[in-house]
């Protein structure tokens, strides 16, 4: 474990949404509708951001996912919107957008199975992020009858993939949002092994009901991961944001503190760390406003 000093130096990281400014605003206002649950990768001196949109239950829920560009990491350009139809998923949460050694691009697509509760994780692979084609997707998480997984991140190092995904128990049909974080591996980025449980929520604390992580930094022999919880089910959609750290990326522990929106709801999730050629970082989350809709927004740090 790492010590409380260095937990405490990442904690100066958190986000910190009066230094942030909106990179994509919500479809509608309202409750219900967001932009948001981004994932951000570097290429070609450019910031090419994937994320997801958001209506009410009943109008859609997750309808869409955006994959843009930007040159400055705040003003964005749609390339590609791809559509929960496309892929036969009733909604469409995290995506993971990625550059493979070879430059290729894949975007790692949450789609929920219709008529249940069960997620899986679909993979689209194309030479440049304005070209994935929805008719080219092959499963790589499946799932099974008995859990979902959803949300992945995921992050290169040494050679090999590392995966980070939400994991939801389907044994209660009124329970399924209860989540952990499960961690796998892999040599290629599709062929994934399950190593275990990394991340689960804490009884009796913020995150007693789910605990689902978002971003990680690796380092040799530790690992910092912030995190979105809930104590819960009321306060599903409106998750905050945690740290957790471990020795190695199986196994981690929570810490805090939190961050969270001003306004109502508190929620601030999925946050996406973009390492800038600068050595700056820029921050992109969902965040709450205070009509109750989802905004994605970004920091630079």
């Amino acid at each position: 474990m790492i010590s409380e000093e260095a937990v405490a130096q990442v904690a100066t990281l958190m986000p910190q949404p009066e230094r942030s400014v909106v990179a994509v605003g919500p479809p509608a206002p309202g409750e219900g509708t967001w932009a948001g649950a981004p994932s951000a990768a570097l290429g070609d001196g450019e910031i090419y951001l994937a994320y997801r949109l958001r209506r009410p239950e009943g109008q859609g829920r997750g309808y869409a996912v955006v994959v843009a560009r930007s040159a400055d990491g705040v003003h964005f350009e749609t390339l590609l919107t791809i559509r929960r139809e496309e892929l036969g998923a009733e909604s469409l949460e995290r995506p993971a957008l990625v550059m493979t050694p070879d430059g290729d691009w894949r975007l790692y697509l949450s789609c929920a199975t219709p008529g249940t509760k069960h997620w899986r994780v679909e993979v689209l692979q194309a030479g440049d992020p304005g070209a994935f084609d929805a008719r080219r997707s092959r499963v790589v998480l499946p799932g099974d009858a008995r859990t979902a997984v959803k949300d992945p991140v995921i992050v290169r190092d040494g050679g090999v993939w590392h995966l980070w995904a939400s994991l939801h128990p389907l044994d209660d049909p009124d329970q399924t949002d209860r989540m952990a974080t499960g961690y796998a591996r892999s040599s290629d980025g599709l062929a994934w092994t399950w190593q275990g449980t990394a991340l689960s929520p804490r009884p009796g604390e913020w995150d007693s009901r789910g605990a689902r992580v978002t971003a990680v930094r690796l380092a040799p022999g530790s690992v910092v991961a912030y995190y979105d919880g809930r104590a819960s089910a009321a306060e599903n959609f409106e998750e905050r944001t945690g740290i957790a750290t471990g020795m190695g990326p199986a196994s981690l522990t929570a810490h805090g503190p939190i961050a969270q929106s001003p306004y109502d709801g508190g929620g601030l999730r999925y946050l996406c760390i973009l390492g800038l050629a600068d050595s700056r970082e820029r921050y992109y989350y969902e965040m709450t406003r205070a009509d109750g809709s989802h905004e994605l927004r970004t920091e630079l740090r």
